[in-house]
């Protein structure tokens, strides 16, 4: 079960105008299930975003590379579960474009304007019949669908599933220039999340206007802030993309500078949502029973300090140590160790489990007893905070724990 995650209401989600989404079940891989989803962007929609930078990035992630190159403005992102189309060759390719000229035709615009988006299982040939024959029931889905209203988001979210046991959505409102502008996102993701630039899928979408120009620093510096610091399992996937869309529907003058006071408030509200996001993926990581801060302060660098805190919330050893609330909090100062800071002196580390305060000048603390510890340990959400003694940098990452089912979904992901 997530930890502390519950479902999304489709009646706190809030529409974008300038998107409509679209969601079908093609058969993709399992029958009775949405598997494809489409979002209608508006002329004019601004898009930017990040990939994967796993070298064996999958076809819809090379194509969606080339078409936002080609710079002709998206008008459409297709997505699909069920099936990854990675490592899949020039075969891959070609069904990845075909699927962006289809609904092209379908759509009356370019090929280009359109991005693919696939999920699922790595190496197996995309049945791209079905996937086209899936598209009429998509359009139509979204030519009916209401635009006062976030239940085609909440579908949206259910269509992009794939081991996630719960949708990934969320909306928030802000103010701009006196105006009220919209953001909602939605994700997926429960195993193979170590994203190294955003999540498996993540879309976020706003009706602000924002600089087409702006729109990749915008993408990169959202993931930075939220999926660039989660991590279930250190496996980053070949399909990794997070997308960003500005609509310019709000009416406010567009903005051109994400240091202005109009970029920073939308700055603050899109990483509510795209943190909201990651820790959802994290909260629902596959098996997951608890949800994990870990914290290093006291780094000369940020880069350090992330380098520690993926080092510990990577550990299979730190993990499962959770998993059990046992205590054996030297696996914690030993994936410091080895996190790769060459000149670290082991004896300014602290550690704190919650409020219990465990190690000082790298050492066991004089008060610490283990009951303490495993009285922490027991809760569903831990913060582990670690000082390395060097300087004022910190950063922050959020895991999970290593539980019996993270085992056996990913032994039987394929059946």
């Amino acid at each position: 079960m997530p930890v502390q995650l519950d479902t999304p209401l489709a009646v706190d989600l809030l529409p974008i105008a300038g998107v409509r989404i679209g969601v079908a079940q093609a058969g993709i891989r399992k029958a009775n299930r949405k598997d494809l989803t489409l979002f209608l962007l508006d002329e004019g929609c601004a898009v930017g975003a990040v990939f994967t930078q796993n070298r064996y990035a999958a076809a819809p992630v090379q194509v969606c590379r080339e078409h936002l190159a080609a710079g002709k403005g998206i008008r459409a992102l297709v997505i699909n579960t069920g099936n990854a189309n990675a490592g899949t060759g020039e075969p891959g390719l070609s069904n990845a474009r075909q699927t962006c000229t289809a609904l092209a035709l379908a759509l009356g615009v370019r090929h280009e304007q359109v991005m693919p988006f696939s999920t699922g299982v790595i190496m197996e040939p995309l049945p791209l019949d079905r996937l086209l024959a899936g598209l009429p029931a998509a359009l139509a889905d979204a030519a009916q669908a209401q635009d006062d209203s976030g239940v085609q988001w909440l579908s949206a979210a259910q269509g992009i599933m794939t081991t996630d046991t719960l949708p990934k959505a969320f909306s928030q409102r802000m103010t701009i220039d006196g105006r009220a502008v919209n953001a909602t996102g939605i994700a997926k993701g429960a195993g193979m999340i170590r994203p190294n630039m955003a999540t498996m899928l993540g879309f976020l979408a706003t009706d602000a206007a924002v600089a087409p120009g702006l729109m990749d620093a915008l993408a990169r510096r959202l993931a930075d802030a939220s999926f660039n610091r989660v991590t279930v399992d250190g496996d980053t996937s070949t399909n990794d993309s997070f997308v960003v869309v500005a609509t310019g529907k709000a009416g406010h003058a567009p903005i051109s500078d994400l240091d202005s006071p109009a970029g920073v408030a939308l700055l603050e509200g899109l990483t509510k949502v795209a943190r909201h996001l990651a820790h959802a993926i994290v909260r629902d990581g596959e098996g997951a029973t608890k949800f994990i801060t870990v914290q290093v302060e006291g780094g000369r660098t940020k880069a350090e300090c992330l380098q520690a805190a993926y080092a510990v919330a990577h550990s299979p050893l730190v993990k499962t140590a959770f998993f059990a609330s046992d205590p054996n909090l030297g696996r914690i100062l030993a994936a410091v160790g080895y996190a790769g800071i060459h000149d670290l002196d082991v004896s300014g580390i602290e550690l704190h489990l919650g409020d219990v305060h465990v190690v000082t000048q790298g050492g066991r603390h004089p008060g610490y007893l283990e009951e303490d510890g495993q009285r922490v340990m027991k809760q569903a959400e831990i913060l582990v905070r670690i000082g390395l003694g060097r300087g004022d940098a910190t950063e922050t990452v959020w895991t999970c724990d290593f539980s019996h089912d993270y085992v056996t979904i990913n032994a039987d992901y394929r059946s």
